[in-house]
């Protein structure tokens, strides 16, 4: 049975913006080579993102005390989240094979282990107001379900595309097609946290997008590449969405303006979040991993369903 390498985070209101509006962060980490930097990243990425957005919060406080342009609010979430990325890559090449703790700081068996050939992808979203913001390095994905359609907010970063190949070879790497295209004929993924042996052909940049919400958004879909090599977009959507849409209504009170989320992980104990929508969106992530398996997915597979309607 194949080792599980992947890691979800599921933070409701993991911290404030500027303006006091509540922040939720969701990821999923798809590791390789050994799950120490994706249990890095399940264990820092939320608190390396927390730190950055208030600095830059602090610092738009003091260049603009009264109103706040949008521009300017949305250069602020860009330049937070890819500071971030940066420290947990950096993070990654000192810590210890657990992915808990820096060496030597760290007492575990697995002390002055360092992740020198490991590495993670990492996919996140954050929601606050009326903005979904997703950060993407490598080949795990976010799929927003919109009025019934798919609608990828991340772009797989696979070392065959077009402008990441001509980046590596920029830099003097190879793609070498070894059981499809591979940076150096080893990553097949162009960019990552960690894999510092592969530096600088693997870079941490993430790609950022900004999607404003609207009454259309049913549900997003988090989820590495051991769903989506089996699992379309289109199937994605349409399985999340129905799952979503069945059993009866509930009511009560949820988290303000996050939705709810649950996440499922094919070889490793389901976590999940949420209140009342909760067992839907379970439901959902875990059909979403049994269908990939029955697909004969030969990969980790980590799903999230994030419920945008907040239904009941």
């Amino acid at each position: 049975m194949r080792d599980m390498e992947d890691a979800v985070s599921l933070r409701p209101s993991f911290c404030t913006w500027l303006d006091g509006s509540p922040m939720h962060f969701f990821a999923v980490f798809d590791g390789h080579g050994g799950p120490h930097v994706s249990a890095l990243c399940r264990e820092q990425m939320h608190v390396i993102v927390a730190e950055e957005m208030a600095a830059e919060a602090a610092a738009l406080r003091q260049r603009q005390p009264a109103a706040m342009e949008e521009e300017e609010e949305e250069r602020a979430w860009r330049a937070a989240l890819s500071r971030s990325f940066g420290r947990v890559d950096a993070l990654a090449a000192v810590a210890c094979a657990c992915g808990r703790a820096t060496v030597p700081a760290c007492r575990c068996p697995l002390s002055g282990q360092t992740g020198a050939i490991i590495g993670s992808t990492a996919v996140v979203a954050l929601l606050v107001r009326d903005r979904l913001v997703v950060s993407n390095c490598g080949d795990s994905r976010a799929v927003l379900c919109r009025a019934g359609d798919p609608l990828p907010l991340s772009s797989d970063h696979k070392p065959d595309r077009p402008d990441e190949k001509a980046r590596i070879e920029a830099v003097g790497g190879r793609v070498v097609y070894l059981n499809g295209p591979r940076v150096r004929g080893i990553l097949a993924m162009s960019r990552a946290l960690g894999d510092k042996y592969l530096k600088p052909e693997v870079i941490c940049e993430p790609d950022i997008t900004i999607t404003v919400r609207t009454v259309n958004d049913e549900c997003l879909i988090l989820a590495s590449d051991g769903m989506w090599d089996v699992i379309s977009n289109e199937t994605a959507s349409d399985v999340a969405r129905q799952c979503l849409e069945d059993g009866s209504p509930t009511s009560g009170r949820r988290a303000a303006g996050s939705g709810e989320a649950a996440s499922s992980s094919a070889g490793a104990p389901a976590a999940a979040v949420g209140q009342e929508s909760e067992p839907r969106c379970y439901r959902a992530a875990a059909l979403l991993a049994r269908l990939a398996l029955g697909r004969e997915s030969s990969d980790n597979i980590s799903v999230v369903v994030i419920d945008l309607k907040g239904r009941g």
